[in-house]
């Protein structure tokens, strides 16, 4: 006897004069997505890591303090401990890779490692609010982040601290999403860690805390866990205070020292008066800074669907102010009140949730449009994606101009003058191989730091005018090369003549060597 087929064996029928609709495609395995977008997030940055400098994010000093910390380890308690302005949860990291690799290498290699993770909580954040094709967009676009590619490939801790932010955000939606409070606990833990790396991700304790208060309609559950949250926020905040407020007196000393650091720089850049051009041009500098780094594809789509998600999609407010709101209050104070000069490492938490949104703006801008005009919109903005960052990789690859500079600190490639990087291996080659030391002047565009740290001389082997051990250190070493800058401070000091091609220091000359342009003058000691 035959029998039916069975409603679950078989697809029913369309009704007639209707075609079927198409099944939704399945989800491709999860591994698989997170694999193919680490090795899309690793190849780019192999390439750039092969050929990029620690030069911006104060990458030398961090690692020179992490080397200070490795030859003497211990906790981290405040500011004059051994990480002054920077988070000691670097120093700790940079620390443990230099015990196995080379200075120049140790802590671009802790950011290269935290740079390609990042790209899995981004997905995981993204395929939880918008599905996992918006997730694998989010996650291409952010591989092609030409910023982010610096920042992978140096030694600051923009790399570093991205990732446990992520990692946070991650976290956090989970929890709100299923109402748990062990995720949340998770995310707290993560944010933890950030702020032990950056000051700007304190912010996000009170930010993401509010931000519970409105997570459900049930008022006492939300305040319950927004104080849960907080509470598990405080650990290294607190720590951290308490130690500052026993070696320097005030629990917000790094703070405060930071925010002075910033006051002064105001000063020198916007100068005196209404500094109209100055305010004008800080006030669009995050957005500027997307649209520049992402591409403006990647940035209009993904500024469109905030703005879309944010009347659509209630649940996900809370990303969207996590990334407004402190550009908002970083704008006003680099804008109205003129203590705070913005650079685009200051942008990247905030930036980095703006491809989170792009897939969804996409589907918000193009509607109901035919799959050419889609299609047309889709490549235009991932050939920009991959096009920008190489075009101004190229542009700023060991050139030197004053648009290039500009643009370097938020290029894919991180080079150092030519110049700079000339003396640091004549020292490398002729003072550090035989064991010789060097005088270093002090540089007010900091290159001296660079000279020091690529010359690959220990500290003990080095006089350096912007220590205030100069002179004891000259006499310890009696260094048989010198380095001096145009607008150096060494010829000011009463022990120093400079008299044609001779300068003399505390009574030894020191002869001035060709082959090396100005503003840098290198002198050998007179046998």
């Amino acid at each position: 006897m035959a029998t039916a087929p069975s409603p679950l064996s078989a697809p029913p029928s369309p009704a007639p004069g209707l075609s079927a609709v198409p099944a939704p495609a399945p989800e491709p395995s999860t591994r698989l997505l997170i694999g193919l977008l680490l090795v899309a997030a690793l190849v780019p940055r192999l390439l750039v890591f092969t050929v990029n400098e620690n030069l911006y994010g104060d990458a030398v000093v961090r690692t020179e303090l992490a080397e200070r910390w490795l030859n003497a380890p211990h906790v981290i308690t405040a500011y004059g401990d051994g990480a002054y302005q920077f988070g000691p949860l670097h120093m700790y990291l940079v620390g443990a890779a230099l015990s196995v690799m080379d200075r120049e290498v140790a802590g671009r290699a802790v950011s290269l490692l935290f740079g390609v993770l990042s790209v899995v909580p981004l997905f995981a954040l993204t395929r939880r609010l918008f599905g996992w094709r918006a997730g694998v967009v989010a996650g291409l676009s952010f591989a092609a982040w030409g910023m982010h590619l610096q920042f992978s490939t140096t030694a600051g801790s923009e790399a570093v601290s991205l990732f446990f932010m992520l990692a946070t955000f991650a976290l956090y939606a989970e929890g709100v999403e299923e109402n748990r409070f062990a995720p949340l606990f998770q995310a707290a833990v993560m944010l933890n860690l950030a702020c032990a790396l950056r000051y700007d991700a304190w912010m996000y304790m009170p930010l993401l805390s509010l931000a519970l208060v409105f997570s459900s309609e049930d008022r006492v559950a939300s305040v319950t866990r927004a104080v849960g949250f907080g509470l598990v926020c405080l650990p290294f905040p607190l720590l951290w205070m308490q130690g500052n407020e026993m070696m320097h007196g005030d629990p917000f000393y790094p703070v405060k020292a930071v925010e002075e650091f910033h006051r002064n720089w105001v000063q020198s850049s916007a100068g005196s008066g209404a500094a109209i051009g100055w305010r004008l041009q800080q006030l669009g500098f995050w957005p500027g800074i997307a649209l520049l780094t992402l591409s403006p594809g990647v940035a209009l789509l993904g500024m469109v669907g905030m703005v879309k998600a944010w009347r659509a999609r209630p649940d996900t407010r809370w990303l969207v102010v996590a990334a407004v709101v402190p550009a908002a209050y970083f704008t006003f104070r680099a804008v109205v009140l003129l203590t705070f000069v913005p650079l685009g490492r200051f942008t990247v938490t905030q930036v980095t949730v703006v491809p989170v949104f792009v897939a969804f703006g996409f589907a918000a801008l193009m509607g109901a449009r035919g799959a050419g005009a889609r299609k047309a919109l889709a490549g235009v903005t991932a050939v920009l994606a991959v096009a920008l960052p190489v075009a101004m990789g190229l542009y700023t690859f060991r050139t030197e101009g004053r648009l290039q500079d500009s643009l370097r600190p938020v290029s894919p490639t991180s080079t150092n003058p030519v110049a700079v990087m000339k003396v640091a291996d004549f020292i490398k080659q002729e003072v550090a191989s035989k064991g010789g030391a060097v005088a270093i002047d002090d540089d007010p565009s900091y290159m001296d730091l660079q000279i020091a740290f690529f010359s690959g001389l220990p500290e003990l082997r080095m006089a350096r005018v912007r220590w205030d051990t100069f002179r004891k250190r000259l006499q310890e070493t009696n260094p048989e090369v010198l380095v001096r800058f145009d607008q150096g401070s060494l010829v000011k000091d009463p022990g120093v003549k400079l008299e044609g091609r001779t300068l003399v220091l505390d009574g030894v000359s020191y002869e001035e060597l060709d082959g090396f342009t100005a503003p840098l003058h290198v002198y050998r000691r007179r046998q």
